[in-house]
């Protein structure tokens, strides 16, 4: 047999895609071609909508998802294959199951038998010469002769088999590595386990008191089928501090009952009831810690991707959280004892001013902390204050209302969360941007910062330290970290970045650049001015045809030479508006901008070999609305005045608070007591909820109502049924 194996078959892999994603085969077949020619999902989702038939870039990533599975697959196959065939054992009707094999836990089943093993029970037995015996009991055929004339050869002091009972023994032993090895086997009780295993937990001796935050779980149990994911993974996180036990159940007696029915299934062979004996130490020893180690890894794996999932959609929507805009603000990092860190920027961002005010304990110069801020709103004329939400934040904002209620000043104060901003202020980056300031200062600009514009900060930051779920650091860091690179670039694309303007940090996340090629970027903005045009960026060293075509249309140039250069037109396509204004008689610029002309144009006039129908209703869209920024409007809550501490909480009230987080059970809220009230699930509207990210995102104003206050495990369950919103 030939000994080259090509496992990997395009046009399979794209049916199966195809038939899995219910997206037609030419879609799939498109996108793959795209993304094998090195575009990405941003530029494959806005720009080539005709070549995909208007795949977004949810549809997409499912689609290049699936092709990396696809080619792990087949590599894995290869590997396999080339393994069995160099033992010599590669039989055609075992190629053809490897080949034709559908998933990864199959394929492992598959190739279990070939797979070297480390020494076992069944491989000493084996190197004492009692695969013979063994092979007699696996067929199970009638011999007719004593038990003791059949097993007396294979004793042997020699080969260390000294008696019967021992050459019995050793073959039994590789008779239950055989059958813990078929694959039938193992997936008949991998059936058995999702349709009517339990995962179980109970608490580990000694570990009661430590442990006393995973009470629930001391001795839990849920259907495999029906544990929702957060459950599982809280489960998991106990296990791993070392403080529950975690695994599963099945009905021993029937599962049991079943395997010796499969297994030992000839009740006239000599040595059936050994083989009944060796059933239950297979299945003790062998195949349940099998099951429950691959049942384990699923559910794993499935609520690692639900929970990355919701983690994704909690980034997306801190990333995209409305921008206060271009205003003078100041950004105040609280504190006790080190005081309150004071940076004010001016409407770009710029850094101003700094110092330091102690209106908190234990100093409670509230005098002197009004008079530096009074004097630094009127010098600055300053319309925002951000305020950090950690240590001392519910002190801060009481002092900051008290001034602004005082004064009678139209300033807004906000609150805004500092997750990472202490990791941002030790940084490199941190370093590059403010070389001569304190590393608190720098935390108090990026305060003020956030609130200008969420985005442009938040992508200075590892995504994981913004702090965006529960159980982050307990699911794969991989995956998360693949899944909320995505979420990075997607954001930072759908609102489109000032090239001018933008840090070597935003510029990273935009479509085809990547940390080098913004570096170069920011380097040539330095030494040769403003770009002036789109078209400039090939002067930037290294950058190249294929990073500008993905790039371009997503850089906007404010007051450029170009109007267009402003918008999310691509280059590539404005040859079409040039078209469209020569037929209103009018100039690019004229156009630009104004809906009334573009109203009087049909998009059918414009299609060509170039570009089809949904790329110039995109075009016309966009010449309306020039560079429309998705992110809503900006908001700000009104923490109620006088609550400031959990223990200011009374059931019954009605409070507006902010959407901090949101996962499968609920949503938590910020009420202004430094503490997150829960919204479970049930609470979050007065109709049936199946997922709570479809009623409220992170950074939503909500009323809530106080439910239940518990001051000694500092919780608060709130509801928003009842409450108008």
């Amino acid at each position: 047999m030939d000994g080259t194996f090509e496992c990997f078959h395009l046009e399979q892999v794209t049916q199966q895609i195809s038939a899995t994603l219910s997206v037609a085969p030419a879609q799939v077949r498109s996108a793959i071609e795209l993304l094998d020619a090195g575009n990405t999902l941003p530029f494959i989702a806005r720009y080539r909508k005709e070549a995909t038939k208007g795949l977004d870039e949810l549809a997409l990533r499912a689609i290049e998802d699936a092709l990396a599975k696809a080619r792990e697959l087949a590599q894995r196959k290869t590997t396999i294959l080339k393994t069995i065939h160099e033992q010599g054992l590669l039989t055609p009707e075992l190629r053809r199951q490897i080949e034709d094999c559908p998933d990864k836990k199959t394929l492992e089943d598959i190739y279990l038998p070939y797979k070297p093993k480390r020494r076992t029970k069944a491989t000493i037995a084996r190197e004492r010469g009692l695969q013979p015996l063994a092979d007699l009991l696996l067929a199970q055929q009638p011999l007719n002769r004593s038990r003791s004339d059949i097993v007396r050869p294979y004793v042997s002091l020699e080969n260390e088999v000294p008696d019967e009972a021992s050459a019995l023994q050793g073959a039994c032993d590789i008779v239950a590595e055989v059958w813990s090895e078929e694959a039938a086997t193992r997936s008949w009780l991998a059936e058995q386990a999702v349709g009517f295993g339990r995962v179980v937990s109970s608490v580990k001796r000694g570990k009661k008191e430590e442990g006393s935050k995973f009470e629930m779980y001391f001795e839990h149990g849920e259907p495999v089928k029906r544990i929702p994911s957060h459950r599982f993974l809280a489960m998991k996180r106990g296990e791993a501090e070392g403080v529950l036990r975690v695994g599963l159940e099945l009905d021993d007696e029937f599962t049991l009952r079943k395997l010796k029915q499969r297994l030992a299934h000839n009740s006239r062979f000599e040595f059936h009831r050994d083989l009944l004996t060796t059933v239950e130490d297979c299945y003790k020893r062998l195949l349940h810690p099998a099951a429950e180690s691959a049942i384990l890894q699923e559910l794993k794996e499935k609520a690692d991707e639900e929970a990355i999932s919701v983690f994704a959609s909690n980034l997306r929507e801190l990333l995209l959280a409305a921008p206060a805009g271009p205003k003078v603000t100041i950004g105040l990092d609280p504190g006790f004892r080190t005081g309150c860190k004071v940076a004010v920027v001016d409407s770009t961002g710029k850094f101003l001013a700094n110092t330091t005010i102690y209106p908190t304990p234990p100093r409670n110069d509230i005098e002197g902390a009004t008079k530096t801020l009074r004097e630094l709103i009127a010098k600055y004329k300053v319309e925002l204050i951000a305020i950090g939400n950690g240590t001392a934040s519910r002190e801060t904002d009481a002092f900051v209302s008290e001034l602004l209620k005082a004064d009678g000043l139209s300033v807004t104060k906000v609150m805004v969360s500092e997750s990472g901003a202490s990791i941002y202020s030790a940084s490199e980056l941190a370093a590059h941007e403010y070389p001569d300031l304190d590393l608190t200062v720098r935390g108090a600009i990026s305060i003020a910062h956030r609130l200008q514009d969420p985005l442009a900060e938040l992508v200075k930051l590892d995504p994981k330290s913004i702090g965006v779920g529960q159980y982050q650091h307990d699911v794969n860091q991989t995956l998360l970290k693949k899944s909320l690179d995505r979420e990075v670039e997607s954001c930072v694309n759908s609102v489109g970045v000032d090239l001018n303007m933008a840090s070597a940090s935003l510029l990273t996340h935009v479509a085809g650049i990547g940390p080098k090629l913004a570096a170069g970027i920011v380097e040539y903005r330095d030494g040769h001015g403003r770009f002036e045009t789109r078209g400039q960026l090939t002067k930037v060293p290294k950058l190249g045809k294929k990073a500008f075509e993905q790039a371009a249309g997503f850089l906007r140039i404010r007051e450029g030479k170009q109007p267009l250069d402003n918008s999310a037109v691509h280059p590539e396509s404005y040859y079409v508006v040039e078209k469209m204004a020569a037929k209103l008689n009018a100039t690019t610029k004229q156009l630009v901008g104004n809906a009334a002309s573009v109203e009087k144009l049909s998009a059918a006039d414009y299609v060509d070999d170039q570009v089809g129908l949904p790329t110039v209703q995109d075009i016309l869209a966009e010449l309306a609305k020039p560079g429309r920024d998705p992110r809503s409007e900006f908001k700000v809550a009104k923490f109620t005045e006088g609550v400031n501490d959990l223990k200011d909480l009374k059931e019954g009230m009605v409070l507006e608070g902010v959407i901090t987080n949101v996962t499968r059970f609920g949503a938590f809220v910020d009420l202004g007591v430094h503490q997150d009230g829960l919204i479970h699930i049930s609470q979050l509207s007065n109709t049936f909820v199946q997922d709570p990210s479809e009623v409220v995102a992170v950074g939503d104003v909500v009323k809530v109502k106080v439910l239940e206050v518990d001051l000694d495990r500092k919780r608060i369950a709130v509801s928003r049924k009842q409450v108008a919103n």
